[in-house]
């Protein structure tokens, strides 16, 4: 929890800022409801911001579960090391957001599942928080952009990739500057969410071939 603990707090800062751009398109309980029952900033934003520019409800749902596609390499890469039931393994899943997954990485693919619920755990108070903290003040807070709030979320990505994964041994340059090309060339002609999709290709090719230089690891991966 106390290694969460910094991401929670940019978590808050992020999430007043949706709650400021959220609250004029969905009004305060739509933007609270979709902070504590989504619990992802990507995809509160896209969804958001589709509504925003006069998408219906199905278009802002599907920009979201692109968003949020995500998260099924994440739990693929996860799944080797959570054990008992399928229930538990399912609720282990539920605790994943990017920080805490990728602090609970112990390398060779091997994951630390306790760590990563605990260091979820401050995030989801933090997020909800801020969101209402957003909606209730955003008179008194005023554009988000103009104090810099847009660029928290790729600054944060941004901060992730380079400190959890581009300073391993092997570092996988090739693969991010690839799928950073993609979206970045995506993102002018097609719909939000889709360059994310195309990005996270590059990532499972480079995911497949990092599991086949890794050494077989037998026993409890987390021990």
């Amino acid at each position: 929890m106390r290694a969460g603990v910094p991401f929670a707090l940019a978590a808050f800062v992020l999430a007043v800022s949706f709650g400021v751009v959220a609250e004029p398109v969905m009004g305060t309980g739509g933007a609270l409801a979709l902070s504590a029952f989504a619990f992802a900033g990507s995809a509160q934003f896209g969804s958001t911001a589709v509504i925003a520019s006069g998408g219906s409800a199905g278009a802002a749902v599907l920009a979201a579960i692109l968003l949020n596609s995500r998260y099924i390499p994440m739990g693929v890469a996860l799944a080797p090391s959570l054990r008992g039931s399928p229930p538990l393994r399912a609720a282990y899943g539920q605790a994943m957001i990017d920080a805490s997954w990728a602090m609970a990485s112990r390398g060779a693919g091997r994951f630390d599942p306790d760590f990563m619920v605990g260091a979820t755990l401050p995030s989801y108070p933090m997020w909800v928080g801020g969101t209402a903290v957003g909606v209730l003040a955003g008179d008194l807070i005023g554009d988000p952009a103009a104090l810099g709030l847009d660029a928290l979320f790729p600054a944060f990505f941004l901060a992730l990739l380079l400190e959890g994964e581009l300073r391993t041994e092997n570092a996988p340059w090739i693969v991010a500057i690839t799928g950073a090309g993609i979206a970045l060339a995506l993102t002018p002609i097609t719909p939000p969410g889709v360059p994310v999709i195309a990005a996270s290709l590059v990532a499972l090719i480079g995911l497949r071939g990092s599991a086949s230089r890794e050494p077989e690891i037998k026993g409890d991966p987390v021990g």
